[in-house]
């Protein structure tokens, strides 16, 4: 396990084993909708709320604005279903991420961190630390609701500083 977690950029290609990126894809046009006046990117066709009976919920988190660096000592993840985070204007967040497996493997943790304007889909299983917004603010969060709440935490004793590089 590391000491320090270096935060890196947020690209699609370096975050594809967590998930996906929400932004507009570079150089793609969308499709003229709404008499021409605006253009609509489809991003992705299934988000996998629906396992067990699940349905999506839709929720507004008010997130605090944390301090860097930021000692990690848990990680939760969402086995049935995806959990998506859209900032509401510009507003940095950072995403600790381990692969989706039964435990979370502590030597692959990755860190990345948003421009402002991305957004994520973090793939069913991945293991990820609560919202670290670096600018307070308001997120949409859409995420899988059911009966039984989705919702595996682990904690360890000895954490994890992450660092966003200056």
């Amino acid at each position: 396990m590391h000491n320090t977690l270096s935060v890196q950029p947020l690209t699609a290609a370096a975050f594809a084993p967590f998930g996906t990126v929400i932004a507009v894809p570079a150089g793609a046009p969308g499709r003229p909708i709404n008499g021409g006046t605006s253009q609509r990117f489809d991003l992705l066709a299934d988000m996998a709320l629906s396992a067990e009976g699940g349905r999506p919920m839709l929720a507004l988190f008010r997130a605090q604005a944390r301090r860097f660096p930021h000692a990690v000592d848990e990680l939760e993840r969402h086995a049935l279903g995806s959990q998506t985070f859209v900032p509401l204007g510009q507003r940095r967040f950072v995403l600790v991420v381990a692969p989706a497996a039964p435990e979370p493997d502590l030597g692959a943790l990755a860190a990345f961190m948003t421009d402002g304007a991305q957004g994520v889909v973090l793939a069913p299983g991945t293991w990820h630390h609560a919202l670290l917004a670096v600018d307070a603010g308001d997120f949409v969060v859409v995420e899988r609701a059911a009966q039984a709440v989705d919702c595996d935490v682990v904690r360890w004793e000895r954490s994890v500083s992450v660092v966003i590089p200056a």
